[in-house]
């Protein structure tokens, strides 16, 4: 379960005592609603097939193969199945061998999402061994459906865009700028990465 409303209102009260930028946007835009996904494979699943797509065409690939197969929250569904089943419900090839790449990491139990390790570096590492599961996918994984409350997605261009506007930067701050800023929010980075995106569409709704 990702963080909920009161863990989100807590950790951002704090922020905003700790940084202007919070408070004021915090009275601009409000607290953000939860972000929250269900823990598992399906979820990791629905991220792939989620990937360089838009929501609505995530969801019809996403809605065909269930139809097609079943129970896509059971990896063993996906075992055996040809490459062409996968590629006749809008997969691309390269989403095909990834989507059997995670059930196959979970099936042998090398990747055992119920017991990943507490530390958020070492679970990460774990996650990228996947093929088609990056360092921000994996994050987002952690702190949507794990609730961890320190997962900072440094790489995320809205969160450093949003960054930036909170704090009043002239400019939109790099990966590595975007991290070091957020050092002094430790251990509340995930209630601040999600207080970003919520800025950030509240500022793309006024545009």
């Amino acid at each position: 379960m990702g963080l909920s409303a009161e863990q989100l209102k807590t950790s951002l009260d704090v922020l905003a005592a700790r940084e202007p930028g919070f408070a004021a946007a915090i009275a601009r835009v409000g607290y953000p609603p939860v972000r929250i996904s269900d823990r598992g494979y399906a979820t990791l699943l629905r991220t792939i097939i989620g990937q360089q797509v838009s929501v609505a065409a995530a969801q019809s690939v996403w809605t065909k193969l269930s139809e097609a197969l079943g129970d896509l929250t059971d990896p063993t569904t996906i075992a055996g199945v040809p490459d062409e089943t996968f590629r006749s419900v809008g997969f691309s090839r390269q989403k095909t061998g990834y989507a059997k790449s995670l059930a196959e990491e979970v099936v042998s139990g090398r990747l055992n999402l119920a017991d990943l390790p507490a530390d958020d570096e070492e679970a990460i590492a774990q996650l990228v061994r996947v093929k088609g599961i990056g360092r921000w996918s994996a994050e987002i994984y952690l702190l949507f459906a794990e609730g961890r409350p320190d997962i900072w997605p440094a790489g995320d261009l809205a969160v450093q865009i949003e960054v930036g506007r909170i704090l009043g930067l002239d400019a939109r701050p790099s990966e590595k700028l975007t991290r070091e800023l957020a050092e002094p929010w430790r251990p509340h980075r995930g209630a601040a990465a999600i207080m970003t995106w919520h800025h950030y569409r509240a500022d793309m709704a006024v545009i």
